[in-house]
């Protein structure tokens, strides 16, 4: 009875490490090397479940080898030290590291990254910085502009106003010497025809 309650609590245990890989990776708190690590021990997990249910019914008669290779012990292992079940497709850094281990090791790489992103956010606060004074810059820079605008747009008006004034000046000394013109005429004629001969 306590067996098939054990086997009742592995087979739900299994189902819930399942569920929890399936939701960490499906919103990628997994990288994806891990997640098929992971998915590697679990399927292991199910064929040794499946193995030892067999087993248990008496579908499967073991042998000590067998039992041993179930259990992970037997004369493969040297000295009485069992293999660990759960190094299948284990990565180099973390081969032969214990649990503890690795969690250094992953708090030692979110140092580095923690590190990584404290001076990508040190150059970022940089940039924003220029950015803010490039800013400040062209805004001066266009105040400048408008003003000179200005400026040009009021020496245009004089100029086009002299211009007006060069051009009425030009046609009243056209006109005035015309009329000098005529005057002097008269006068010579007025002189031509007093003048006794």
């Amino acid at each position: 009875m306590t067996l098939r309650a054990s086997q009742q609590k592995l087979k739900q245990n299994i189902a819930q490490l399942k569920e929890g890989l399936l939701r960490a990776s499906s919103t990628r708190r997994l990288m994806q090397p891990e997640a098929d690590r992971r998915q590697n021990l679990i399927d292991d997990l199910l064929t040794r479940e499946k193995h030892l249910n067999a087993t248990f019914r008496g579908d499967i008669t073991e042998s000590e080898s067998s039992r041993s290779t179930l259990m992970g012990t037997g004369a493969g292992s040297s000295g009485g030290v069992t293999a660990n079940p759960w190094l299948i497709n284990e990565t180099e850094e973390t081969k032969g590291l214990n649990f503890g281990e690795i969690k250094q090791q992953q708090q030692r790489v979110i140092e580095v990254q923690d590190a990584g992103l404290d001076a990508l956010a040190a150059v970022i606060s940089r940039q924003k910085i220029m950015g803010q004074e490039i800013g400040n810059e062209l805004d001066e820079q266009n105040e400048i502009i408008d003003d000179l605008s200005h400026l040009v747009d009021k020496t245009d008006d004089r100029i086009r106003n002299e211009t007006r004034r060069v051009k009425l000046v030009e046609t009243k000394s056209a006109s005035c010497g015309m009329l000098v013109v005529i005057v002097l005429l008269l006068i010579a004629i007025v002189v031509i025809a007093v003048w006794p001969v």
